[in-house]
């Protein structure tokens, strides 16, 4: 993977002289939530964290929902699911619906007291008989206790949710404080594996809060603006490594130097 790989890129980095509004994605956003120093590298100097590998089975998890769901979006019906969970919602029609879903496109928003565009891609939109809106992400796993939200590294995934609902507000739309998230859990306990894999699919509805995230706009601009690249964040893995591996590094070059100069007398 590493050859694909570019480490120090030169296109697309913020540049604090330029007047144009500069682009910023969901996921960059929490980055710099993650780690201000990893987002700064990554959007103003043009170093980012190595790419993790992707997740080709919940990336299909993924696929196959968005077309199930169109199915009954195309003859604004309601999903099977809707019975179950008892909620009056049908998938939202929108001639922009396949750009929101797209990755470097999504939903997007000039925030003009950052001048940051900012964007999202969403899996889904439902809507209710009044016309508001309610997010809905996919999620896939495969564990044998019953899928839930209480897990601190989730917060991410409400962040997320946070994030599209602010989004649309801003383009106008009635958004609802409660979104949806789809959560397909792979099966266990069959007997053989047979060539597929079964899940248990649970709607979790989500009350969100988006009131943090203007600040926190604000926040990454001037990470931008700012001259001096920032402290880590809180136990990151990536700036813990630098860190660690800068040290052994020049600890083996000094111990290097100090045998050059015992061998010539120094």
């Amino acid at each position: 993977m590493s050859q694909f790989y570019n480490s120090n890129r030169t296109t697309h980095l913020f540049n604090p002289k330029s007047i144009k509004p500069f682009k910023l994605s969901r996921s960059k956003i929490d980055l710099f939530m993650q780690c201000p120093r990893c987002f700064y590298l990554d959007r103003r100097l043009g170093t980012g964290r190595p790419p993790g590998f992707p997740f080709n089975l919940n990336s299909a998890v993924d696929l196959l929902l968005k077309k199930e769901f169109d199915i009954h979006r195309a003859v604004n019906e309601a999903h099977p699911l809707m019975k179950t969970y008892k909620l009056n919602l049908v998938p939202f029609s929108h001639p922009k619906m396949d750009e929101w879903r797209e990755n470097f496109k999504g939903v997007q928003y000039l925030y003009e007291p950052a001048n940051l565009i900012l964007t999202g891609a969403v899996d889904d939109v439902w809507v209710d008989k009044k016309g508001v809106l309610y997010v809905v992400d996919y999620k896939a796993t495969s564990k044998d206790s019953e899928v839930n939200l209480n897990a601190p590294w989730q917060k991410g995934y409400k962040r997320q949710m946070e994030f599209y609902q602010w989004l649309l507000r801003k383009n106008d739309f009635k958004v609802s404080d409660t979104g949806y998230f789809v959560y397909c859990n792979g099966k266990r306990d069959a007997e053989a594996f047979d060539g597929k894999l079964e899940f248990n699919v649970k709607i979790i509805p989500y009350a969100g809060d988006t009131d943090w995230l203007e600040n926190v706009i604000l926040e990454a601009k001037r990470c931008l603006m700012s001259d001096d690249i920032p402290e880590a964040g809180l136990s990151c893995d990536y700036c813990d490594y630098r860190k660690a591996s800068n040290a052994l590094e020049n600890k083996k070059e000094e111990t290097k130097n100090i045998k050059e100069q015992t061998i010539l007398g120094i």
